[in-house]
C-alpha cells in the first residue's frame, strides 16, 4: 500500500511542473498568497513525499507532511472552491490512506 500511495503522489506532482501555468491559475483562484511559490512547494512536497513512500523511507514524516497537503487541498480547493475532482474525491482517499499508513507505523506493522 505504501508504494501505491507513493506512486499516486509522484503522478500528482507532475502537473505542478509540466502544467505550471494551469496549476498557477488554480492556486490563484483558491486565493492562496504567494501562489507561484505554493505551486512549486506543493509539487516538491508531493514528489519528495511520494518517492520517500515508494522507497519505504521516512514513511511517518512523509505521511504527516502529505497529510497536511491533503487537508489544505480538501479545505481550499474542495470545500472553499467546490472542486470535486480531485479535492473532494482523490484527496480525501489519499488522506485516509495516509492515516492508515501512520496507524500501521505506530503499531509497528
Amino acid at each position: 500500500m505504501v508504494a501505491v500511495v507513493g506512486w499516486v503522489f509522484i503522478v500528482a506532482s507532475i502537473p505542478k511542473f509540466a502544467f505550471y501555468g494551469w496549476e498557477l491559475d488554480n492556486f490563484e483562484r483558491f486565493g492562496l498568497p504567494a501562489a507561484p511559490v505554493w505551486v512549486i512547494a506543493a509539487g516538491v512536497l508531493e514528489l519528495a513525499g511520494g518517492v520517500l513512500l515508494l522507497r519505504g523511507r521516512l514513511v511517518v514524516p512523509a505521511a504527516l507532511v502529505l497529510s497536511i497537503v491533503m487537508v489544505v487541498a480538501i479545505a481550499v480547493s474542495g470545500v472553499k472552491e467546490g472542486d470535486v475532482i480531485p479535492s473532494l474525491t482523490v484527496a480525501p482517499a489519499l488522506l485516509a490512506a495516509l492515516v492508515v499508513l501512520l496507524i500501521r507505523a505506530r503499531r509497528g506493522a
